[in-house]
């Protein structure tokens, strides 16, 4: 079913919309047009992240329909100003989409990835899941060579790599990520290019082994029983050791819990994911060890840059996050074109255990 927006004297482009839960549409809407200091892109790939998802299954904390989703993505400038970055027609770029306010106490010292009035693209504003988007110059980065794919997995890299940044991870330090989705392992990587001798637990067999061997980490934690969870964070630490930093990636009370129990004395422990239930615990046990505990929101312009050059290195091999890009079965698959969205959401939240980034074609360069 395609929606036509109202003017109908305009260039028509796909976008792809989440009307409620549960319900993903190929819908019609008008192209836009660049304004002063804004550049007109060509989307080329966007991932679904988990927000993406949460907003799909009507789980996340800041959803509200009907919504376009997105905001990890890749494009090519169609048509760009005169500007002092360097960037013209026809480059690669990805983008920040965190759009903050610029006055709020939080923005006026620098922190404008955890502005009071944040709106984040595919959030708390419409996304970048159409053909075509505008998008703020200053807000625009360069890809230096890096394919359109790799792009569109700079900004979940992004938020990992700012938690990872938050527990200042030092070379020998003893790192437990907790969850094996993107940004869990994402995060294990970010720790790992720092020094960190990381493992990584989750729920789901397929993701956790496939991060252990695929990215070199040093252990995985199959966390499929509470009772054992302590017992085998004993076996990896020493008995009553724990984790120097213990990083949350999931979202969910247990999961947080797990990050506090395996943490040791004196650790740093960083919360990423992000839920909707309240948590009940013993927070004395923050005192008796004197743990810092950071929270981690979104990303800053600095990580963009510093982990488009790590990529460029040939240090984080990036599109192996994407795990079977062209599988045949729904359950493996983790690439659609532009028309299968629908699909992509709904074989996404049913397989997910065996999916880690499922990233949705656009357009190829022109």
């Amino acid at each position: 079913m395609l929606y036509t927006t109202e003017n109908k004297g305009g260039e028509k482009m796909k976008t792809i919309l989440i009307h409620e839960p549960g319900k993903v549409e190929i819908v019609e809407t008008e192209k836009p047009a660049a304004k002063e200091g804004e550049a007109l892109l060509r989307v080329l790939y966007g991932g679904i992240c988990g927000s993406d998802l949460g907003t799909y299954r009507g789980t996340f904390a800041y959803a509200d329909y009907p919504r376009i989703p997105g905001h990890e993505f890749s494009a090519q400038i169609v048509e760009i100003g005169e500007n002092d970055r360097g960037l013209k027609p026809g480059m690669i770029v990805t983008c920040n989409p965190y759009f903050n306010c610029t006055h709020c106490y939080s923005c006026e010292r620098g922190l404008v990835n955890c502005c009071e009035s944040n709106e984040t693209l595919g959030a708390q504003r419409d996304g970048a899941f159409s053909e075509y988007i505008t998008m703020p110059v200053e807000r625009i980065y360069d890809g230096r060579g890096l394919s359109p794919k790799q792009l569109a997995l700079i900004e979940p890299f992004c938020i990992s790599y700012h938690g990872v940044s938050r527990a200042d991870v030092k070379p020998g330090d003893k790192v437990l990520v907790v969850g094996a989705g993107t940004i869990g392992v994402l995060a294990a990587i970010a720790a790992k290019a720092k020094g960190g001798e990381v493992y990584i637990a989750d729920v789901a067999p397929a993701k956790l082994q496939y991060a252990y061997e695929t990215f070199g980490l040093a252990g995985m934690i199959l966390n499929d029983d509470p009772d054992t969870f302590m017992d085998k964070v004993n076996a990896v630490t020493g008995e009553h050791h724990g984790f120097d930093v213990a990083i949350e990636a999931v979202g969910l009370p247990s999961t947080f819990q797990n990050c506090i129990d395996a943490a040791t004395f004196g650790a740093r422990v960083v919360l990423i994911g992000v839920g909707k239930q309240n948590l009940d615990f013993n927070f004395t046990m923050i005192q008796k060890k004197e743990l810092n505990i950071f929270g981690s929101r979104n990303a800053l312009k600095k990580d963009f840059l510093e982990l488009i050059d790590l990529v460029k290195t040939g240090e984080v091999d990036l599109e192996k996050i994407v795990m079977n890009p062209d599988a045949a079965e729904p359950e493996k698959r983790s690439e659609y074109e532009l028309d299968e969205a629908a699909a992509a959401f709904e074989e996404f939240s049913r397989f997910g255990g065996s999916k880690l980034k499922v990233v949705i074609h656009f357009a190829d360069p022109q």
